[in-house]
């Protein structure tokens, strides 16, 4: 398995400088990483600092909080359908904040994301309780089959938690421990 080729290199602190934005950018060439991921003020710094790769560069936006919780189900399938259609071609991931969320809510999520067009589901933002955890992919792999992506993200910093969490159903990782965890993985003698 290629370990890196599932990894979103990601700097979202909003503290970020454009020096860190060029390091990320720099770390995610020299492991060729699937993507970097930063906030928007940042997606033209960072689509310079990875042109003439195959490095994809990956945003965030539209955050309508609560509104799952509070069963505003036709809120949130148009909020998200808004941004599939603005971002159109380009994919949308949808984070549903899944330690947030009982069972049912977490498969009610995906449904509503998968309705509206998103391309991908992820576990979390990373700025709230706990990340990703394997129980939450196989609910949200189960929740939108095979075809639909499962990014597993927040507090995945090293090889083993990424591996079993591909192994739960994840086939995207959101992390800003990439480079460790790649290190790791080359001294498990993987590739």
């Amino acid at each position: 398995m290629k370990l890196n080729a599932l990894i979103d290199h990601t700097l979202l602190k909003p503290e970020a400088t454009p020096a860190d934005i060029e390091r990320v950018c720099g770390e995610a060439r020299r492991y060729d990483f699937y993507s970097v991921c930063v906030n928007t003020h940042y997606v033209p710094l960072a689509a310079s600092g990875v042109e003439g790769t195959a490095i994809k560069v990956c945003s965030i936006a539209g955050f309508p909080l609560g509104a799952l919780k509070a069963g505003d189900d036709r809120l949130v399938r148009d909020d998200i359908a808004g941004v599939v259609k603005a971002a159109a071609p380009a994919l949308v991931k949808v984070i549903i904040e899944a330690a947030l969320l009982d069972d049912d809510e977490k498969v009610r999520a995906c449904g509503l994301a998968v309705d509206a067009g998103a391309r991908f589901v992820k576990t979390s933002t990373g700025f709230g309780p706990p990340g990703a955890n394997a129980r939450d992919v196989e609910i949200m792999r189960r929740a939108v089959g095979p075809d639909i992506g499962v990014k597993a993200s927040a507090g995945i910093r090293t090889a083993a938690f990424a591996l079993e969490l591909v192994e739960a159903g994840a086939n995207r990782i959101g992390t800003s421990s990439g480079v460790s965890i790649m290190e790791e993985w080359k001294a498990m003698d993987r590739s």
